[in-house]
């Protein structure tokens, strides 16, 4: 029997092995070994110990694909000129804090592509980034502490491109979990790439803590980067 699943990412029930479906045991089994496969486990499509560990990892709430895979469609802003706006903030950190670390989130992808980012205050933007909780509105809600950190929307219109953190999680500038590093990885979301398989890449679905003081790209994630937008332009690297 699974414990109450956290995600809906590999359609697994959400308490029990059991369906009144005859085919329910094999689809399951798939699933399981979809999501064993993606992770480099063992594909047995049975609920093992190493299988549920990794099920309970904190992690983004936006499915799994493979690689620096691109979001399927593979959509991206026809524009490199981006602006964004943090819509609701988390009492946790300060204002100033927050917007620290989101920009520095948005550095670490204009270090290595054309791409630019620019903070405004009125009108409207391309990437609106807020703390909400539990169901907020667009069908994937949160699930309250040590779950899902934060999920985003592929480029576009409307929600295209929005990021949302779990107002219920502890948001840190260092320890866990740390909002410059998860920003980070959402924001590779609004900017058109999936997950990776790479263990070390910033776009792996699960939680990983790195220290932001000295933290760099991973190759895996400007392959992927570059793969949409191209190299940057004769653009210095910024340091923190």
């Amino acid at each position: 029997e699974l414990p109450p699943a956290r995600d809906p990412f590999y359609q697994l029930p959400r308490n029990r092995f059991q369906s009144e479906r005859k085919n329910s045991t094999s689809v399951i089994m798939e699933k399981l070994r979809e999501m064993q496969r993606f992770f480099g486990l063992n594909e047995t499509g049975k609920p093992n110990q190493e299988t549920l560990e990794m099920m309970q990892k904190p992690r983004c709430g936006v499915p799994d694909s493979g690689d620096f895979m691109l979001t399927p469609g593979n959509p991206k802003w026809k524009q490199t000129n981006l602006t964004y706006r943090i819509i609701k903030y988390t009492p946790q950190l300060s204002e100033a804090n927050v917007e620290t670390a989101i920009q520095k989130a948005f550095q670490v992808w204009s270090n290595v592509s054309p791409l630019t980012f620019t903070k405004v205050s009125q009108g409207e933007v391309d990437i609106r980034i807020s703390f909400v909780q539990g169901d907020h509105g667009d069908n994937s809600p949160f699930d309250g502490p040590n779950g899902i950190l934060a999920h985003a929307f592929q480029p576009g219109q409307g929600i295209g491109g929005d990021v949302h953190f779990d107002a219920e999680e502890t948001w840190t500038e260092n320890s866990n979990y740390n909002l410059f590093l998860v920003a980070a990885h959402e924001v590779g979301h609004s900017l058109g790439l999936s997950h990776s398989t790479d263990p070390g890449a910033l776009m792996y679905p699960n939680y990983v803590f790195h220290d932001p003081s000295t933290y760099t790209l991973p190759q895996d994630d400007i392959n992927g980067i570059q793969t949409i937008y191209g190299k940057s332009v004769g653009r210095t690297l910024s340091t923190w």
